[in-house]
């Protein structure tokens, strides 16, 4: 198993915390080995085997476990009186107002409760009203870059490895395929179970083929401007004609379920949140390449969206800038203030005209917080007035 360190010493460091630990994500970018690690760690640190209580509720063994009252009754019986149990429950939401029975383990004193999910509305409704202040959110990713590199050999070509690393998927699982067609199967069951399983079954969409146009439309234009009322009029001239609110549903289903993530504009100057404008950056690339095929990708974009990607895993609240008629690829506000963020697969141009078109909205802010360019070129670290010039690869890997 590829240790995902940053992910297990945030579990470590909320140890019998009287918080509900929830880790959300994608289906299979990790949830399960994330609790066998922190088990394991458990284990090594005075903890008995008995003292954990695990369950994969979508396990078929616990198909019989249709709602709150059966849940606290499974869990209830295996306490132990006189010791801190670690009660785990992955996939909770299959489980009928299962946050009733989370919320009955919570309040005992011996019970240190962690619980998974694949859908956002985990946090939503009922539960975050029930739990509101009792809980801490934990967002896992499928692996990063750096955690993808780690399961290969030290001298492997860190270039080649990115090539594999957007083709073949962040899927932790992918790792263990060797043939590409094994992969293509595995993303193809992947993504049938979270359009089937997370939004289709769940929402009742009657229309499958269309909210499968809607997913191949964002695949195809992540990082760049998309408003709901474009992918509307998108579909209608393909000749699938659809209104602006089933757009709007699809999309907050989609993002829901942590296939896409959306992401709202920033006027740098007027300091404020902008209404229109909004960005969609995809989870996993190895999902974009199964859903478009061989199609020529802008390789600037899909940088664009791993650079995204990691910096949600480095805890930043994530924007896209705006100065005057300018874009900024990313503000990333983080505990010590913002940082701002280009990002393009090269600007080594003969005439130099790319590096200037880069570098033009950084040099129209004001401010004093950190500027980067991230790209793919080679070459040693460079600052253009402030502005730190850097291979987006080493900046990945740090």
């Amino acid at each position: 198993m590829i240790p995902r360190n940053e992910y297990l010493e945030n579990l470590i460091s909320f140890r019998d915390k009287q918080l509900i630990k929830v880790v959300t994500g994608i289906r299979r970018c990790g949830k399960s080995t994330l609790f066998e690690l922190y088990q394991d760690y458990l284990l090594q640190n005075d903890v008995k085997p008995e003292q954990i209580i695990a369950f994969n509720l979508e396990d078929g063994d616990w198909a019989e476990i249709e709602n709150s009252k059966d849940l606290y009754e499974l869990v209830k019986a295996r306490l132990l009186p006189d010791r801190m149990n670690y009660v785990f429950l992955d996939e909770v939401q299959r489980v009928t107002d299962f946050q009733k029975a989370v919320d009955s383990l919570f309040i005992k004193k011996n019970c240190d409760v962690y619980i998974t999910g694949s859908n956002a509305y985990l946090l939503s409704g009922e539960l975050a009203t029930l739990l509101s202040g009792r809980y801490v959110e934990i967002k896992m990713l499928p692996l990063s870059f750096k955690e993808y590199v780690s399961a290969f050999p030290p001298d492997s070509s860190i270039d080649r490895l990115y090539q594999d690393y957007i083709h073949n998927s962040s899927f932790p699982y992918t790792l263990e395929l060797k043939r590409q067609k094994d992969i293509r199967q595995y993303l193809d069951g992947l993504y049938d179970s979270i359009v089937l399983k997370d939004i289709v079954a769940r929402r009742r969409f009657p229309d499958l083929a269309m909210l499968q146009s809607v997913v191949r439309f964002l695949f195809d234009n992540i990082g760049n401007l998309c408003s709901i009322k474009k992918i509307a009029d998108t579909m209608t001239s393909a000749g699938r004609k659809i209104t602006v609110h089933t757009v709007e549903s699809y999309l907050t289903a989609l993002t829901d379920s942590f296939i896409f993530y959306r992401v709202g504009r920033y006027d740098v100057k007027g300091k404020q949140y902008l209404k229109t404008g909004d960005k969609y950056y995809a989870a996993d690339m190895g999902l974009r390449y199964n859903a478009l095929g061989t199609k020529k990708a802008d390789t600037g974009h899909i940088l664009e969206n791993i650079v995204y990607l990691e910096l949600l895993r480095r805890g930043y609240e994530v924007h896209i800038g705006k100065v005057g008629a300018a874009e900024i690829d990313f503000i990333a506000i983080g505990p010590e203030g913002e940082e701002y963020y280009q990002v393009a697969y090269t600007v080594m141009d003969a005439d130099g005209k790319t590096l200037q078109r880069e570098l033009a909205p950084l040099d129209a802010i004001s401010d004093h917080n950190p500027k980067f360019l991230l790209t793919m070129d080679h070459g040693p670290l460079v600052s253009h007035n402030g502005i730190k010039q850097l291979n987006a690869l080493d900046w990945l890997l740090k």
